[in-house]
């Protein structure tokens, strides 16, 4: 039986990747196997073009160039670990998609919602998400906890997380944009505790599985 694939969204410190070890954890307790990957990046390559497109250097990466990496890694990720791992049954749950794309490409930086979308069918046409789960909050708050985040590693900032309030406050908007017109996505509230934000999301779970029977 082929796998489901399941996004987690949301702005810088919403808490996808804490939610996402817990989806885990909850799909295997049931026997499942699961794959947790993110983009861009996921495989070696589509990591390289991460790089590129996050690492701040000399030469302007214009929106539609920054597009189209995004595209490339996206493509790279899906013919090596995506549609492989569903098709051999695995569970995929995937730290972003092309919501991602819509929310910072398109929302944030201006680019066209048209020419996302004809690279969205060419790149995955026929493949969407079964579940996705936008973890809002107010973009002050996550630009607070993604600083916190970075001072505890050691992290530089990277192109996007050292963007405005504005940026961020566009990128929000066209998320909330996007969970209100898609059935798939359900829109939790990251500012409430961890423990309700992931009962939230494993109910949502729950009725994916229920599905699959």
């Amino acid at each position: 039986m082929r796998g489901r694939f399941i996004t987690l969204e949301g702005i810088e410190g919403a808490g996808k990747s804490t939610l996402a070890s817990a989806l885990r954890d909850a799909l295997q307790a049931r026997g499942l196997t699961v794959a947790l990957t993110r983009e861009p990046g996921g495989t070696p390559l589509a990591e390289r073009l991460r790089d590129l497109v996050l690492t701040r250097g000399e030469e302007r990466v214009s929106p539609e160039a920054e597009t189209l990496i995004m595209f490339a890694a996206r493509a790279v990720h899906l013919d090596n670990l995506v549609r492989p791992a569903l098709e051999r049954g695995t569970w995929v749950i995937c730290d972003r998609f092309t919501d991602a794309t819509r929310a910072y490409q398109g929302g944030g930086r201006g680019v066209s919602t048209d020419f996302i979308e004809q690279l969205a069918q060419t790149v995955h046409a026929g493949l969407e998400p079964d579940l996705t789960l936008l973890l809002d909050l107010p973009v002050e708050e996550g630009l607070r906890r993604a600083a916190r985040r970075r001072v505890d590693r050691g992290d530089q900032t990277d192109r996007f997380e050292s963007e405005t309030v504005a940026f961020f406050s566009r990128v929000r908007e066209r998320y909330l944009h996007i969970a209100e017109s898609a059935a798939r996505c359900q829109c939790i509230d990251a500012l409430q505790p961890m423990q309700l934000v992931q009962a939230q999301a494993l109910a949502a779970l729950s009725r994916l599985l229920e599905q699959r029977v």
